[in-house]
């Protein structure tokens, strides 16, 4: 039941080329960006893992996190609500040059979707996106005279999040805002691994205050002082 890994390196050592990674955060808040930077330099050693669809709120700002990654030419695919954020050259780029393909999501439906897919729910309808090109080629149904689109749901192989509090059977906290996508995610992939900023031993969560049972993480790795996605762009700092 210890689900501690000892390093950021071996959190991300299984991760194969063409999976699918689900990553957490809005913007900055709630992102794991060690673990991300992690993945980015096992691939600078290795060359692995390529080929990579990512799932997330945003295309990556700057030159850190999900930019960094795609900078170094590890994703092939974004599943995202906001493909141009604050600066998002390093997709923008890639995108113009057929170089990275985009399936654009509403943020509820995106959601709703990974949610879905931890639920078991293969497939569910909305109003949202009907009669646009965002509905283009999907199934179409009424429902007491209005117009829904059926949308499949969300998985992954792996989901890489960012807690506060872990204790070593997977259990997590999250701070403020951080919690966003990361709960759905962790209930929709086929593994997750959680840095969190303490890990603490069963039961000093007091377990109304968990919101991620540990049954849904598979790994937890500690960060005790976790970088912030917008203090980085605003150094100036590049990743990839």
């Amino acid at each position: 039941m210890d689900k501690r890994i000892d390093s950021l390196a071996n959190a991300v050592a299984d991760i194969d080329d063409g999976a699918t990674i689900m990553i957490g955060g809005f913007g900055g808040s709630g992102a794991p960006i060690e673990l991300i930077h992690a993945l980015i330099d096992r691939f600078k050693a290795t060359g692995k893992p390529s080929g990579l669809t990512v799932i997330n709120n945003n295309a990556g700002n700057g030159r850190i996190g999900i930019a960094a990654m795609i900078d170094a030419g590890m994703v092939s695919k974004m599943i995202c609500s906001f493909p141009r954020s604050s600066d998002p050259r390093a997709f923008t780029d890639r995108y113009l040059t057929g170089e990275i393909e985009l399936e654009l999501v509403p943020q509820g439906t995106l959601a709703e979707r990974i949610r879905a897919g931890g639920a078991g729910i293969p497939a569910f309808y909305t109003p949202t996106g009907f009669g646009t090109e965002l509905a283009d080629g999907k199934v179409i149904a009424e429902f007491d005279g209005r117009s829904y689109v059926q949308e499949r749901w969300l998985k992954a192989d792996i989901a890489l999040v960012k807690g506060h509090l872990g204790d070593t059977h997977g259990n997590l906290t999250y701070r403020l805002a951080g919690r966003n996508f990361n709960p759905l995610m962790c209930m929709a992939a086929k593994k997750t691994v959680a840095q969190v900023s303490k890990i603490v031993t069963p039961g000093e969560i007091d377990p109304e205050q968990v919101i991620t049972p540990g049954i849904f993480v598979d790994g937890v790795v500690e960060v005790n002082n976790p970088q912030q996605e917008e203090e980085l762009i605003r150094a100036g700092v590049a990743y990839a």
